[in-house]
């Protein structure tokens, strides 16, 4: 039998000679930076604690009754606001095995993704106080719901009106919002806000990343992973009074000998003994938010200078 089709080709299924190429990019979202450490007010710090003045007690004036009344005396006081550093850490080991025969370079790609995880980790202790050392005081939306500078969402007529309420709230304790940080996706349900006419009523920027602007101050969407959806939905305020103290930042160190161990001091892995690199990231830094007194609302308890509209799930 003639055979005209037999010739050597490429099986669309497997190859083994022409390996099919793998991108040396990995495609990935651009990593999330932190709200914190984009809109709190930072302070350089060169020990482990530092105290913040923060303005307690007002003067007060008085009328003096008649030309020879007495004039009446007043004061002034300040209160420390207490800056504690604490340690963020994580280690990366890899086998060097792994790392040559990598078609990429996995250091490029490790790197970023610490970064954003010291972010999430600044994001969720400061904004919600997950896994809040215990030196840091009251976080963002702890101290928003104390002073009672909350709604929950859907009580007004449309979600805009839920942040005037809010926003009102904190303009009452004497502080100006300057910005907003809001859940992932919250930027497409300002989207779908319509007038009676259905005409849109938010006007996002239509480039850059998601969020834009609100009431004309800047809102951005945090997507790290760090905010508690089941708690709120927008957090606002003055963020010049949230403090992150800055004690060392962000630092890489690449480690092929030493032994990595858990908490019972059980070796886990022998970078040199077992042929690995280890990659180390360190950051310390403190949080605090400050709570001066106001003209307008001069007890602490009842006055924050953040306010939350808070999920419907917070309600129950």
């Amino acid at each position: 039998m003639a055979i005209y089709n037999s010739m050597i080709g490429r099986d669309a299924s497997n190859d083994p000679l022409v390996p099919e190429p793998v991108s040396a990019e990995i495609i990935q979202e651009l990593p999330a930076a932190s709200a914190l450490l984009q809109r709190a007010r930072q302070v350089p710090m060169s020990t482990k604690t530092q105290r913040q003045p923060v303005l307690d007690v007002m003067p007060i004036a008085y009328f003096v009754g008649g030309d020879t009344g007495l004039k009446q005396t007043s004061a002034q006081d300040w209160k420390n606001v207490d800056l504690v550093v604490e340690e963020i850490a994580a280690i990366v080991p890899i086998p060097e095995a792994y790392l040559d025969d990598a078609q990429m370079p996995i250091w490029e790609q490790v790197r970023p993704r610490l970064v954003e995880a010291i972010g999430a980790k600044i994001d969720g202790a400061g904004l919600f106080g997950i896994d809040k050392p215990s030196t840091w005081p009251t976080a963002v939306y702890q101290s928003a719901v104390a002073a009672g500078n909350t709604t929950i969402a859907g009580t007004g007529a449309d979600f805009a009106q839920d942040v005037t309420v809010v926003a009102e709230k904190v303009a009452a304790d004497g502080f100006a919002i300057n910005g907003f940080v809001s859940r992932p996706g919250l930027t497409w349900k300002l989207n779908g806000i319509r007038s009676s006419q259905g005409m849109p009523i938010y006007q996002p920027n239509l480039q850059g990343t998601p969020g834009g602007t609100l009431y004309g101050y800047p809102m951005s969407e945090l997507t790290n992973g760090a905010w508690d959806t089941s708690e709120a939905e927008l957090l606002m305020g003055d963020w010049s009074k949230a403090i992150i103290g800055m004690r060392q930042d962000i630092s890489f160190k690449l480690f092929t000998e030493g032994v990595l161990s858990d908490d019972t001091g059980k070796v886990i892995l022998n970078l040199m003994q077992q042929d690995s690199v280890a990659m180390r990231v360190v950051m310390r830094a403190a949080f605090a938010t400050a709570n001066p007194a106001t003209r307008v609302n001069t007890n602490s308890a009842t006055r924050s200078p953040f306010g939350v509209v808070q999920a419907t799930t917070a309600a129950s």
